[in-house]
């Protein structure tokens, strides 16, 4: 009988399919993986020190540059850390404005990642371009009403930076009058594609009681069966006033985290159109106090979350009494998403390392901080 050896293997740092510089340490036996050792660190700017150093108003850029596909999302976290430290109320046309851009960002963000999934499978870019495509949409209402499309830096303390331009809203409709075509067909090319069944059916299982006790969020817990999502669990802004499902699966393999994310784009579609009817006129309070952007918090600290289209996203604040905070903590999903890998690969083949990675849904600007 043929006997293997035990072997170590490094999987990055510098490898196009780890999502950025991150290694893994691989053991494996053969093509099976026994152990892996997810490796972080490459990337780390000390995002949290400097934060320390700066105003709280001069931190709303930096957090762009965490999931820097997301910064609306991250914005909003960090806004209302800030909010909830000062005492800072938000006026509603700026709370509806708010999640608005959110929601935008979870489909944008859903459409990528799925794209992206799919070309780690070593399948056609077909999906990746049309991922692209539809994220490119957003992207350009973002750059109409934040002069940016990827580092927004839009969201101040109790409000944004700028009210909607006059055709924003009949652009927003018109975007999401073909969204349910893009997702229908995203779904109809892939959910019985044979390939895609091959290389994610029972592949990076994470079961229910796993991804409970690793405390990972969003897409990656719901895939695992539950349904926990902050906005239904402790809505913040205003999403108790939204009427929409959280999606779960069943398996927790990689397929059903594909399912929950296509899924997410609807309800976040739902959401939109709730938006849009609800949307209060201009005049109801201004969206961008100036008065408030130098705060100085009293002395007491503030955690605030919210549900990034990764899982939950939050902020940890301590106030001194001065214009910058004396600790400044995030806490990141693309990070804690990543701890549980090792189980999730463990038993596996070295061809779905990459898979499994992919469905996690990482950005390592996050990741290291």
């Amino acid at each position: 009988m043929l006997k293997t050896e035990e072997l170590q293997i490094n999987i990055g740092p510098q490898h196009p399919s780890t999502h950025g510089v991150f290694r893994m340490l691989v053991t494996v036996d053969g093509e099976t993986i026994i152990d892996l050792v997810p490796v972080f660190g490459y990337l780390h700017r000390n995002h949290e020190q400097i934060a320390e150093q700066n105003t709280y108003l001069q931190n709303m850029p930096y957090t762009d540059r965490l999931d820097y596909f997301n910064s609306m999302a991250n914005n909003h976290a960090y806004a209302l850390a800030v909010e909830k430290l000062a005492g800072i109320e938000v006026p509603e046309r700026a709370e509806y404005i708010r999640v608005l851009m959110v929601e935008l960002t979870r489909i944008l963000n859903h459409a990528g990642a799925l794209g992206f999934l799919i070309n780690d499978m070593g399948m056609w870019q077909t999906q990746l371009a049309f991922g692209m495509r539809e994220r490119e949409k957003i992207l350009d209402l973002f750059e109409s009403v934040a002069g940016a499309r990827l580092m927004c830096n839009y969201f101040r303390f109790g409000g944004v930076v700028r009210d909607l331009p006059p055709d924003f809203i009949p652009r927003l409709k018109e975007l999401i009058t073909v969204m349910p075509a893009f997702v229908d067909e995203l779904e109809r090319l892939l959910r019985d594609n044979e390939i895609l069944l091959q290389r994610s059916e029972g592949i990076g299982i994470l079961p229910r009681e796993l991804a409970l006790a690793y405390s990972v969020t969003g897409p990656v817990l719901r895939g695992s069966g539950v349904p926990y999502d902050v906005r239904k669990a402790e809505p913040y802004s205003i999403y108790d006033r939204f009427d929409f499902d959280v999606p779960v699966g069943t398996v927790g393999d990689v397929y059903d985290r594909f399912l929950v994310r296509i899924e997410e784009m609807r309800q976040s579609k739902r959401i939109l159109e709730q938006i849009i009817e609800q949307l209060p006129d201009a005049g109801g309070g201004h969206i961008n106090p100036k008065a408030r952007q130098n705060v100085r918090p009293p002395v007491g600290d503030a955690y605030a979350r919210v549900e990034s289209p990764k899982g939950e996203l939050g902020f940890y604040l301590v106030s001194d009494g001065s214009t910058k905070p004396y600790r400044y903590k995030v806490r990141a999903p693309s990070f804690i998403n990543l701890t549980p890998l090792g189980d999730m690969c463990r038993g596996y083949k070295v061809a779905d390392v990459v898979v499994i990675l992919g469905s996690i849904d990482i950005v390592m600007g996050e990741v290291d901080r």
